[in-house]
């Protein structure tokens, strides 16, 4: 991801603390323990004390703002983030308190000028607060502080992974007439299709001299070799963005995703990129869609630049959490492989599966859902965690029934799952799924 850089002011409201009281009351009480004891020595160093109590006194800050510039940029190292605080405004010096990751990390003391730099690592992929800032100026020695002035915050969209699969199922229609793969239709760039007779539109270039020599039944016939097409597939990700729900059982619905280990989310996210970069790999066009009210939306595309647009999109997508059932249609061109990545908690996502596999349209159900660690449930949690993974075991059935490949992320052998469902493609469809 680029650099994201955000400028935040907000105006100052002053109070006195209690360093003014502390020089005011030290000033006089050591002014009277001099008098008393007759120690001038003693007079003399109380005196500045109140002297300065009564100049931060009488001299209240004027009113002013302060401004804080956050950058953040990507490091050498995958899932670190490093950042930089620029604080400005009429003050002696500023305090800022740091959230880095979501986790309070403590408080620097700096001047205007003076920029601040941290290093954030970040646990999950998607879009995260990598770095906030709350703001407070001091004057006076600080006998005068203003109140938080002001919280400013860097979002970042953490890239995930990739695992890139070799071989990806394909659609039995190939409608297209560039790409990687071999289909039906006639053509340059693909195997051998056939011997025949020369006709208006062909090629000198592929006539076969030798077959005209020996198969020519009157003089001046002319035979080509004709070949198949190379064909692209249009490949459509719907990724559902309604749970976030990580390994840890025991975090599902608190938000703590510091505690809940790789998220359905994260791996949504990995699949989603992981497809995306062997498709496009593939010479296949690729579009990229978020099973929510509002969600981000990419249409069909391909080629390097529109990879890198498909990382800054999936990036970007976070769990919607609204908890409704609703999932939008996305539009699916005819002739697509479409994959589903989702939990299939609530089968809203599943019955979508089945309207575009009843619709004609070759569809991947992979599921992102991690596997669950059951530690510190109660037999009652443990009890409702059961029954929820019964009910989606069903709905992954159902799936299953109507002819939809059902593919584990959370599986070691992903990658191999979807090679394993590519060939078994080529064995229902034909000669390698072909147009």
């Amino acid at each position: 991801m680029t650099e994201d850089r955000r400028v935040q002011s907000a105006p100052l409201r002053w109070y006195r603390t209690p360093v003014l009281a502390c020089a005011l009351a030290g000033g006089v009480l050591l002014a009277g323990a001099g008098l008393v004891l007759g120690r001038p020595d003693v007079i003399a160093t109380g005196l500045p004390l109140a002297l300065a109590g009564v100049w931060a006194l009488l001299r209240p800050p004027r009113a002013g703002s302060v401004g804080v510039a956050l950058s953040v940029d990507a490091e050498a190292d995958p899932g670190t983030v490093a950042g930089r605080v620029d604080v400005s405004g009429a003050a002696e010096w500023f305090q800022l308190v740091i959230d880095q990751g979501g986790e309070r990390t403590g408080a620097v003391e700096t001047t205007a000028g003076t920029a601040a730099t941290t290093r954030t690592r970040l646990l999950h992929s998607g879009p995260a607060e990598a770095l906030a800032v709350t703001a407070r100026t001091l004057h006076a020695d600080a006998c005068w502080a203003s109140a938080a002035a002001l919280r400013a915050d860097a979002i970042w969209n953490a890239a995930p992974r990739v695992r890139p699969a070799a071989e990806l199922p394909l659609s039995p229609r190939l409608l297209g007439l560039h790409g990687g793969h071999e289909g039906r239709r006639g053509g340059t760039g693909g195997d051998f299709r056939d011997i025949h007779p020369f006709a208006p539109g062909d090629e000198l270039r592929r006539v076969d001299w030798r077959a005209t020599a020996r198969m020519a039944r009157r003089p001046g016939d002319l035979l080509v070799r004709r070949t198949n097409a190379l064909s692209d597939s249009a490949v459509v990700i719907a990724l559902d963005a309604a749970d976030d729900l990580g390994a840890v059982v025991a975090t599902w619905g608190s938000g703590a995703t510091a505690r809940s280990g790789p998220t359905s989310m994260d791996l949504g996210r990995e699949a989603a990129l992981s497809v995306a970069t062997s498709a496009i790999g593939d010479g296949d066009r690729v579009a990229f869609h978020a099973l929510t009210p509002g969600g981000r939306s990419l249409r069909s595309g391909s080629g390097a630049r529109h990879l890198e647009r498909l990382r800054g999109v999936i990036a970007g997508t976070g769990p919607d959490g609204d908890g409704t059932r609703f999932r939008r249609t996305p539009p699916v061109p005819p002739g697509s492989i479409v994959f589903v990545l989702s939990t299939f908690f609530d089968g809203a996502a599943a019955d979508l599966a089945l309207r575009w596999s009843a619709g004609g349209q070759s569809v991947v159900a992979v599921d992102v859902l991690p596997q669950p660690q059951t530690d510190r449930l109660t037999p009652a949690q443990n009890l409702a965690m059961r029954t929820l993974l019964l009910e989606r075991a069903g709905v992954l059935q159902d799936l299953r029934g109507a002819g939809v490949e059902v593919v584990s992320w959370a599986a070691d052998d992903a990658v191999t799952e979807l090679r394993v469902a590519a060939r078994r493609a080529r064995r229902t469809h034909g000669r390698g799924a072909r147009q």
